[in-house]
């Protein structure tokens, strides 16, 4: 039993430690830090109450 202990916890630290190398890898890959850009080409006199509306509807 001691000859398979040795290798089986070896095993477990490493699977651990890829596991956790694995989930921050793939959270900072796909986290969005970056901040879209404002289309600043609204009309104010075709507004609704002089209220400059973004985006389409």
């Amino acid at each position: 039993m001691a000859k398979f202990l040795g290798p089986g916890l070896g095993s477990a630290v490493i699977g651990a430690v890829l596991g956790v190398v694995a989930v921050f890898g793939v959270t900072a890959a796909v986290q969005e830090n970056t901040r879209p850009q404002i289309d600043r080409t609204g009309n104010a006199e075709s507004s609704l109450l002089n209220q400059v509306e973004y985006g389409s509807r």
